[in-house]
């Protein structure tokens, strides 16, 4: 049987009970969050959200970690948090390679800014291991991205720790951008070619801030040698590079925002090509 079979049977099951109770509402809930695990985000999908209280064009960010203890547990413990802030607050348990990572979608309420329940619910969660925050969308399929980037980024953690020390606590995940586009994610693939690529590359063809980029990285982060190879001033590069960074939101001259470039401008000239 297919995830469409499948939700068909549940819609009908749903729509046939009068009363769907708790256990109809936790099979609501499991079927929800394996379609948003496995990217589906249609029509059907809406309809389960509404079933859980999640309105048409409702906002929501997904928080995801490895619990301090069970897994359900994490799970009770997040979810009277939220409500506590006036939230509400969906989790389910996700296998991350051998362990069980705990996924909260939470549609914000109030003044409580994601950072507030994030920083709130951290003690729920692992002291030793990486909590992803993820972007805050709209929708079903909004739904699905930010659950998707937070899973992705989870599993990006690991590598990131390689080169940032310490891991910020929440991990947003366009920290994690490289390696998530790495590992298959594509949403971030698409933000670094659509977006910081895009960016380098917006002023079209005789605009000089991708190739002072690029050249820039070319020669390990050198304004001498850079400002050499395209025969200007140093102060010239010094320019370029502040005004790519304002652009792009990533900064050429330090080590990580630089890798962040690298990673875009090869992405992007593959998708050109």
């Amino acid at each position: 049987m297919t995830m469409s079979d499948f939700l068909e049977l549940l819609a009908a099951d749903v729509a046939d009970s009068s009363a769907p109770g708790i256990a109809a509402t936790n099979r609501v809930r499991t079927v929800l969050f394996e379609c948003l695990f496995n990217h589906l985000a249609d029509e059907r999908v809406e309809s389960l959200f509404t079933i859980l209280g999640f309105e048409h064009d409702f906002d929501c960010y997904a928080i995801a970690g490895y619990p301090a203890r069970s897994a359900a547990r994490t799970a009770k413990e997040i979810e009277k948090i939220v409500a506590d802030f006036g939230g509400v607050c969906l989790t389910a348990k996700r296998p991350i390679g051998n362990s069980t990572a705990v996924v909260a979608l939470i549609r914000p309420v109030g003044a409580a800014t994601p950072e507030i329940i994030c920083n709130t619910i951290a003690p729920s969660f692992a002291a030793d291991r990486p909590i992803a925050l993820g972007p805050q969308r709209t929708g079903a399929d909004g739904a699905m991205r930010s659950i998707q980037a937070t899973l992705y980024c989870l599993q990006a953690a690991p590598a990131l720790a390689a080169t940032v020390q310490p891991l910020p606590r929440p991990l947003r995940t366009d920290d994690a951008l490289p390696e998530r586009a790495l590992i298959g994610d594509a949403d971030a693939r698409d933000e670094l070619v659509r977006v910081v690529y895009g960016s380098l590359t917006a002023a079209g063809p005789d605009d000089p801030t991708l190739l002072t980029v690029s050249t820039f990285l070319k020669f390990g982060g050198s304004l001498e040698t850079t400002a050499k190879e395209l025969n200007v001033h140093p102060n010239t590069i010094r320019y370029r590079l502040k005004r790519a960074a304002e652009s792009t939101g990533w900064d050429a001259t330090d080590p990580r925002e630089a890798y962040v470039l690298i990673t875009a401008i090869a992405l992007g000239r593959v998708a050109e090509a």
